[in-house]
């Protein structure tokens, strides 16, 4: 008997081996750059079954709710988005936005998930460096409180920027844009798995918005092409 295991012994190994070198490469290959995270995967599957038809997609035309809401001008190389900020009933969350902004923090950063008929993803300053394991990962270094208030404006329905998150309060710079209605993502609605406060809206630039989405991207939704927010500033409304 102890022969045999002995004799056994090296394809023993070799097969240990190889499975570790599999379970690596499947490691690899299904890895999520966002750790800050907008849904969970079934959330999504659940998004993109039904998106919205293209017309409707097309159609998006909205005033400023508040003269005293600043906008954060988003200027990327595929054109201009603007947004109002609903800084008056999400001062929390807008008010960081903006202080960001005022800092320069969102200058050159990249969109770093877009999921056509979704979302597209954006915030994270590691998106400025060459470390794309890491893309998803980054933030301010502080974390902001949730503001789950109740409104009409406040709900992630197409064309608002919502906060991303990993979990209950833990929300810092990263931040989405819907590209469809997703009230899924709703603190208040089913199914509630997700809690991901509206803070603002596109008043205009949902076109460049939408190219964003329509780009191509690898197996873990970035770009393959650099969609760069070149610089971020802030306009009275």
């Amino acid at each position: 008997m102890k022969e045999i295991i002995n004799e056994a012994k090296p394809i023993i190994i070799l097969l240990a081996v190889c499975a570790a070198l599999i379970a690596v490469v499947v490691w690899i290959m299904n890895i999520d750059t966002t750790t800050t995270q907008v849904v969970t995967e079934q959330d999504t599957d659940e998004t993109l079954e039904a998106p919205l038809a293209p017309d409707k997609l097309a159609a998006y035309d909205v005033d400023i709710t508040n003269d005293m809401n600043r906008i954060a001008v988003l200027n990327t190389n595929l054109g201009t988005i603007e947004i109002e900020l609903f800084e008056d009933t999400m001062p929390i969350t807008a008010g960081n936005f903006a202080k960001l902004i005022e800092e320069g923090y969102y200058d050159g950063i990249k969109f770093h998930r877009v999921i056509d008929g979704f979302m597209i993803q954006g915030g994270d300053p590691i998106t400025k460096t060459d470390e794309v394991l890491r893309y998803g990962t980054g933030g301010p270094g502080y974390a902001i409180p949730d503001e789950h208030i109740k409104g009409d404006l406040l709900t992630n329905v197409r064309g608002t920027i919502s906060m991303a998150n990993s979990g209950p309060n833990s929300g810092g710079s990263q931040f989405f844009i819907n590209l469809v209605d997703n009230v899924n993502l709703d603190f208040d609605k089913a199914p509630l798995t997700s809690q991901h406060p509206v803070f603002g809206r596109v008043i205009t630039g949902m076109d460049v918005v939408d190219k964003i989405g329509g780009v191509e991207t690898n197996p873990s939704n970035l770009p393959l092409e650099d969609v760069v927010i070149e610089s971020a500033t802030l306009r009275a409304g």
